[in-house]
């Protein structure tokens, strides 16, 4: 049963792959709309809800409603563009690379040679983002595989077209990390998912204490490296991306794990609160809660 969902899975993003990105975005915007007319009773409009409600206080009501929607259209649109960003040819997907923002400090520390970590949140398109950076620079990206094995197949097989080098999160993924850095290379981690309960320690997000991965602040401490944000943002009217790259704060260095996880927390809600919409806000990221504290989701 497993097996058929990947092989669907992969049919699906096949067909997709066939539609120019206007018309790709233009299905995943339906599809937002859709799940937001359903409202509460789809589990994705619940979460969103959820989520922007408790990271956005400040705003009133029909604005965080409208951020909801909006949110709801974006995320339609990442899941219609995985074939675009998976299956198309890795040059077609670069031509919709419109804009580099910040790029010039990432490409200075790597021509000396010196590696960098680089904090990729799940937000806009990470995959163009990956794409970018493969055709210029040694990377390496840490991901946690999927159950389904054709899936991960295909993960590791078109996250590599350009030289990409993946790294499970697991030990001997770390080892692979340590090397890539000690080489001089840019090593991408997705660290804003909830953890497994040892692996994480409770650090603010959006003012919410959240459990958050210890292994970025960990690698960062360890290694001294300079750490960065990137993502790829999608722009109006498929217009295609623009790709944005800024320091994280110095802070993520320290040996302190508590002050290091909020530094990290710091600068992804940076990156968020510069694209709201195009977060991935249908995650329960505030699911394990501290002890004590009440659950944030209804069910």
């Amino acid at each position: 049963m497993k097996q058929l969902k990947a092989v669907l899975a992969i049919i699906m993003m096949g067909l997709l792959a066939l539609l120019p990105l206007r018309w790709a975005q233009g299905l995943g915007r339906r599809l937002g709309r859709r799940i937001y007319r359903r409202g509460d009773d789809d589990r994705t409009c619940r979460i969103t809800r959820t989520n922007i409600t408790l990271c956005f206080p400040e705003l009133r009501e029909a604005q965080r409603e409208q951020l909801v929607k909006a949110s709801l259209e974006e995320t339609g649109c990442a899941l219609a563009e995985m074939g675009v960003s998976w299956i198309w040819r890795p040059s077609r997907v670069l031509q919709k690379v419109k804009r580099v923002v910040g790029e010039e400090a990432i490409a200075e520390r790597l021509n000396a040679g010196k590696g960098i970590l680089l904090i990729a949140p799940h937000l806009g398109n990470w995959e163009v983002m990956n794409l970018y950076l493969s055709q210029r620079y040694p990377v390496t990206a840490m991901y946690k595989p999927p159950q389904l094995k054709l899936l991960d197949l295909l993960i590791r097989k078109m996250r590599a077209r350009l030289g990409s080098k993946m790294a499970p999160a697991d030990a001997g993924g770390i080892r692979l990390v340590l090397k890539a850095l000690r080489r001089g290379e840019v090593v991408g981690i997705l660290p804003d998912q909830e953890p497994e309960r040892a692996g994480g320690v409770f650090a603010p997000f959006f003012g919410i204490d959240t459990l958050t991965m210890k292994l970025f602040p960990q690698l960062a401490a360890q290694t001294g490296m300079a750490v960065f944000c990137g993502y790829a943002l999608r722009l109006p009217d498929a217009q295609g991306y623009e790709l944005r790259f800024s320091p994280a704060d110095e802070a993520i260095n320290s040996r302190d794990l508590a002050v290091a996880a909020a530094a990290m927390n710091r600068a992804i809600e940076r990156c968020v609160r510069e694209a709201p919409a195009q977060y991935q806000w249908e995650y329960k990221r505030f699911n394990t809660r501290p002890e004590g504290a009440p659950k944030l989701y209804r069910r």
